[in-house]
């Protein structure tokens, strides 16, 4: 089987072609080499690639940059999707897409089922929820939208790498503790993805998170214990909550955006691994491995 990677050099995408199964051949195309926003470029990629699945990791995710950059996000975030989905139609293959837990307002109480109404906060929400609907519309039966959270990865620019360089730096953050959602590691993602790619009969609106749900204070300490602990970091790191008000951002972010994530891991029969877990694994990975 044959598939497509856009996105390949981001933090998603470069697990995904680590984490490549044996039996897939996997062609990864990043930015530079396919604009998604662009249509043309897209259908003679599509087509000259042919693929049997295309995963769609491509996104504009400067959230706070989105409310000045309407029309840069809007192109990659709800504009690449259509583009995608409509070239995918043309070959005939699958589409697997990447949407985010920012759809929702926030005002919920209990985690977000993938049929739960919609209510983004900000542009950068806003042009993702356009880019799922392209899809849907367009493969209804062909595609699966995979919303998840939080996700970070050992490399590239995420919660995670700057906690780590803050902490380093100064040993003292202070972190946002009335944001609640769910912490995720790139690559579990990654494992989720391919799981999907390999299993058509799984379509629609999907959620994927690692498991559990913690504030941005809780990720914040955890990353300072766990660091500390692998000796990345010095003992004693100040981890202090703040509130949102005390930190304003361009962008509104969802209070509460936990995502009712139970049933893909149990249909994939992939192991559901706490958010903590995957911290610590992947903390692991730069013992010996560059920060890059």
């Amino acid at each position: 089987m044959k598939v497509l990677v856009t996105g390949a050099q981001g933090q998603v995408g470069r697990c995904l072609l680590a984490g490549a199964p044996p039996e897939v051949t996997v062609v990864g195309l990043t930015r530079a080499q396919l604009d998604v926003g662009e249509a043309d470029a897209v259908q003679r990629a599509i087509a000259a690639q042919a693929p049997a699945v295309i995963i769609n990791a491509a996104a504009y995710t400067a959230v706070d940059r989105a409310e000045t950059e309407v029309d840069a996000a809007r192109r990659v975030n709800a504009l690449g999707p259509r583009h995608l989905a409509q070239a995918a139609a043309a070959c005939g293959a699958r589409l697997v897409h990447i949407s985010t837990d920012f759809v929702f307002d926030g005002r919920a109480g209990v985690p977000y089922p993938p049929d739960a109404p919609t209510a983004p906060l900000g542009v950068y929400g806003q042009t993702k929820l356009e880019g799922e609907q392209a899809v849907l519309e367009l493969l209804p039966t062909e595609a699966v939208v995979v919303r998840t959270a939080w996700v970070y990865a050992a490399q590239g620019a995420n919660f995670l790498r700057t906690m780590l360089r803050v902490m380093a730096e100064k040993g003292l953050v202070r972190v946002v503790a009335d944001q609640i959602g769910t912490p995720t590691a790139a690559d579990s993602l990654a494992a989720a993805l391919w799981a999907l790619a390999q299993r058509p009969q799984v379509t629609g609106l999907q959620h994927f998170t690692d498991a559990g749900v913690a504030s941005w204070y809780d990720f914040a300490v955890a990353i300072a214990e766990e660091a500390a602990a692998l000796g990345l970091l010095p003992p004693g790191v100040k981890v202090i909550p703040i509130g949102t008000a005390d930190y304003p951002t361009p962008a509104r972010r969802p209070a509460f955006s936990v995502l009712d994530k139970r049933a893909l891991p149990a249909a994939l029969g992939l192991e559901h691994r706490h958010w903590r877990v995957s911290l610590r694994r992947v903390l692991g990975t730069l013992i010996t491995a560059p920060r890059a």
